[in-house]
């Protein structure tokens, strides 16, 4: 008895109270709004990527992320200097290989730093290159 009273209360822990769903490609992201044991509420974050198989067959990665009140107003603030960032500095264009069929790496003098000019094998990674 006592047994299915804590499976129906870590049932009701997991329960979402509010959601929304992001698709992006291979990418889903899911925000859930839940409720602690104390029945206050956070966020989860949660990151699902599908991995097709050669063989067809698929698998999803997830990652996840808890955002309690306490961390909300600290990371929408950095969330939203780190978006202007990227937009002031890049706009909204998306350049990538992937959504460019004409993309093409180009290198001169200006080459970012931790670009390779020759590849090198997993030995030869230095820990600054991360």
């Amino acid at each position: 008895m006592i047994e299915r009273i804590m499976r129906e209360n870590d049932m009701l822990e997991k329960e979402e109270i509010f959601s929304k769903v992001l698709r992006a490609g291979r990418r889903t992201y899911f925000f859930d709004v839940r409720a602690t044991k104390a029945d206050d509420y956070y966020i989860t974050i949660t990151e699902s990527k599908k991995f097709t198989e050669e063989d067809g067959s698929f698998h999803f990665k997830k990652h996840k992320i808890y955002l309690y009140k306490e961390d909300f107003s600290a990371f929408a603030e950095i969330l939203e200097e780190m978006t202007s960032y990227v937009l002031n500095h890049k706009g909204e264009e998306v350049i990538s290989e992937r959504h460019q069929k004409d993309f093409k790496k180009e290198y001169g003098s200006d080459k970012p730093e931790g670009i390779a000019t020759q590849r090198s094998s997993f030995t030869d990674i230095d820990f600054d290159d991360i």
